[in-house]
């Protein structure tokens, strides 16, 4: 891809067409914003297949999204957690590697076990191993966020990744709470929710997302995600074949009550371990009981008066 991003650099820049005018250029300063634009054309759905199994924590893919998309630092901070400092996703971390050590006394010993551990299935005995993930929004094809957006500031773009338009965001939060995952928050300085966008800038240019780019052991892939649901499955299979019974894909698939992720992990102990929800659920499928509720708490609004009004009438 270093060719290809050279290429990039040299491609002319290209200006937005000129108008001839003060009267036209005012006029598509008034009536530009109220009309809708082209939509592009819908490419090959693109994600992440993370395989926490070669993750060596180095946050490399911390420290490329954060210089990619100038992120601001999150201070200097010592969590005191493993050699988590970063802590969480937020507005001003895209990527967050996490650090679990599962060590008998605390304690990791003088050659520690590797991110695999010994055979066993999740939550088995093992040597002692840290687990390392990196993690980052999960874009959902069935995403709570932009289901819950009133702005239409989320949407799905032609890549089918969850993006967020921060200019179209008032900063209601609806999308903070509807998240599953904890993924997205408010910027302090501006309000406005924001998270990663899969480098849809890079995307554009057919580069690959500066996360996966910088990371030195393909922990981090990304491509067409029916290819990586096929690598991830074969990557599963190859571990169960040495021993790692334990090993299984999450989000790769769909369940009773959440769609298949854009941005799915290969895990070798309990999804609750990791951070993340055993059984994520879509929000919207408690709602029709809510709708109901509503519904007849209104009538009850109306019929009551109304009869109050006739028995008084009579």
């Amino acid at each position: 891809m270093a060719s290809r991003e050279l290429e990039v650099v040299r491609l002319p820049q290209v200006d937005d067409e000129a108008r001839d005018g003060r009267l036209p250029a005012l006029l598509d300063r008034l009536v530009g914003p109220f009309q809708r634009g082209t939509a592009p054309e819908p490419r090959p759905a693109m994600g992440f297949y993370t395989d926490t199994t070669v993750c060596i924590g180095c946050k490399a893919c911390e420290v490329a999204c954060k210089q990619w998309n100038q992120l601001p630092a999150d201070g200097f901070g010592w969590t005191g957690n493993s050699y988590d400092n970063t802590g969480e996703l937020s507005a001003t971390s895209w990527r967050h590697v996490k650090f679990i050590e599962q060590f008998a006394d605390g304690h990791p010993p003088a050659s520690t076990g590797s991110a695999l551990g010994a055979a066993g299935g999740p939550g088995q005995a093992h040597d002692g191993r840290w687990l390392m993930m990196s993690d980052v929004c999960k874009h959902c094809v069935a995403a709570p966020c932009q289901q819950a957006c009133p702005t239409g500031a989320l949407i799905h773009n032609e890549f089918a990744n969850v993006y967020i338009q921060p200019d179209i965001c008032n900063g209601c939060a609806y999308c903070v709470a509807a998240c599953p995952f904890g993924v997205i928050t408010r910027s302090t300085f501006s309000g406005h929710a924001h998270k990663c966008t899969l480098c849809y800038d890079r995307q554009k240019d057919g580069l690959v997302p500066a996360c996966a780019k910088a990371c030195p052991t393909a922990s981090i892939q990304f491509g067409p995600i029916d290819e990586l649901r096929e690598r991830a499955h074969r990557r599963v299979e190859a571990l169960h074949r040495d021993g790692v019974t334990g090993a299984h894909l999450y989000g790769a698939d769909a369940t009773d009550t959440y769609t298949e992720l854009h941005s799915f992990y290969l895990l070798v102990d309990r999804p609750e371990v990791y951070g993340l929800p055993d059984a994520p659920f879509n929000p919207w499928l408690h709602m029709t009981q809510d709708y109901l509720r509503t519904a007849l708490a209104g009538a009850i609004t109306l019929l009551v008066p109304l009869a109050v009004f006739l028995l008084w009438g009579a």
